[in-house]
């Protein structure tokens, strides 16, 4: 691996975009440890220092650990990655419902080329209004519930457009460099930039076991993260190859087909989207919790023992069971059995035994369905695993587990496939690959 990377700086223009992508990775660092205007950091690192102290966790943990830890620091770059995500997921869900966006997709280039204009557009509005948010919470003092001091000082109209200005700009801007990282550097840009996010605040994660917890506890959460990455690593490979055989046909003088390949079917088909799903879904609870106030009842003490505690079992199992179903829901929006079935009889290709068209769609759904259980499961014990971990070894208390859930997902995800480019690159050029 280490002979791969010498010869990926030796070829000039593969070590450009390696260069390249760490120039943007630096900037986006840079970005967000930038204060925005108006920000006291004193307050923020005094608020920062209690929250660490107390081991607090809350809604805000999953748009901080995109933002990596930009969130809590009210940074230019504070909303990070999270109003893009969230606008890609609500475009590719409308792409199912409207009729419009499901003819954009199927015309190619053209079609895609709009339907991310309409993303960038998206993320925009979504960046105005969680910045919006953002800034009341952090103002009524929700954002630290536990801080008395004054995140933003002033209380004028003119402080808070700015600062919504400022942040919707470092959400576009952040957008530009991933597109630039895609276009000029290695592997996806804005799938580089979380990794970059979630893997700057590993370091911070395991001081705090290891000085709180000892140093025999950290080497075993050393071991059981190279388990976990292991694990996750082989079921991210791990796929169905259904054999496909394409009839031959003549095309003018010339005869196509006779080939003999295989549709794969990945068994985590949905990626990371359930577990970001049941997450937002999970934090609803707490949200109106906070905003309620210092309000008591049965119902209240109800939710905060058993849905907002991660540790406690029901949140565990509630959070195990909207995976399972979210991952069944993904995989039905985004794989169209019908259209597959279709599309391989159009251009004569035929699942061996299987007659085509319609017999074809209801096999590739039976497989399709059998498959998306043990991924529904997999996803699920990995996204549970920090809980699971709280409630053993330090029930009562939300200090983060850095190698499980959504991060250890997204991690391997997006280095595996950045591997996978930088090694394809290396081919072209005859060069030894990571995995000889």
């Amino acid at each position: 691996m280490l002979q791969a990377f010498a010869a990926a700086f030796r070829t000039p223009d593969l070590r450009r975009k390696l260069l390249f992508s760490l120039a943007i990775i630096a900037v986006y660092r840079l970005g967000a440890q930038v204060p925005g205007p108006g920000v006291s950091v004193e307050a923020i690192n005094s608020c920062l220092e209690q929250a660490q102290a107390s081991d607090q966790r809350d809604i805000y943990s999953l748009v901080n650990l995109f933002s990596g830890g930009a969130l809590l620091r009210l940074s230019v770059f504070a909303l990070g990655i999270m109003p893009y995500i969230t606008a890609s997921i609500i475009v590719q869900l409308l792409v199912v419902v409207i009729p419009r966006f499901e003819v954009l997709k199927k015309e190619g280039q053209s079609g895609q080329a709009k339907l991310t204009q309409y993303t960038r557009y998206l993320t925009i509005a979504l960046a105005v209004l969680q910045s919006t948010g953002i800034i009341a919470l952090a103002r009524s003092g929700q954002l630290f519930p536990n801080c008395s001091a004054q995140i933003i000082p002033s209380n004028s109209v003119w402080t808070t457009v700015v600062l919504v200005i400022a942040l919707t700009a470092g959400t576009a801007m952040i957008m530009w460099l991933g597109e630039l990282l895609t276009e000029r550097g290695i592997g996806n840009g804005m799938s580089v930039l979380i990794f970059t996010s979630i893997a700057a605040r590993i370091p911070a994660e395991g001081g705090s076991i290891l000085q709180s917890r000892g140093g025999l506890v950290f080497a075993v959460v050393c071991v059981i993260a190279v388990v976990i990455i292991g694990t996750v690593v082989y079921v991210e490979q791990a796929q169905r190859r259904i054999p496909v055989q394409y009839a031959k046909r003549m095309v003018g003088r010339r005869m196509y087909g006779g080939t003999s390949t295989y549709l794969p079917l990945k068994v985590n088909q949905a990626g990371v989207i359930p577990v970001i799903f049941a997450s937002s879904l999970l934090y609803l609870p707490q949200l109106i919790i906070q905003l309620q106030g210092n309000e008591t009842g049965g119902v209240r003490q109800f939710f905060e023992n058993n849905i907002v505690d991660q540790s406690s079992p029901v949140h565990i199992a509630v959070f195990f069971g909207l995976i399972v179903f979210f991952t069944y829901f993904y995989v039905s929006i985004t794989f169209n059995p019908e259209e597959r079935a279709d599309d391989m009889k159009r251009y004569g290709g035929f699942i061996p035994g299987i007659r085509p068209g319609r017999p074809t769609a209801e096999y590739l759904q039976y497989v399709l369905s059998r498959i998306t259980l043990p991924g529904s499961m997999y996803l699920g014990l990995v996204a549970v695993l920090p809980n699971f971990f709280l409630a053993v070894t330090q029930p009562g208390q939300n200090q983060n587990f850095p190698f499980g859930g959504v991060a250890v997902l997204i991690m391997v995800g997006v280095g595996l496939e950045t591997v996978k480019q930088i090694e394809t690159q290396l081919n072209q050029r005859n060069y030894e690959g990571f995995l000889k």
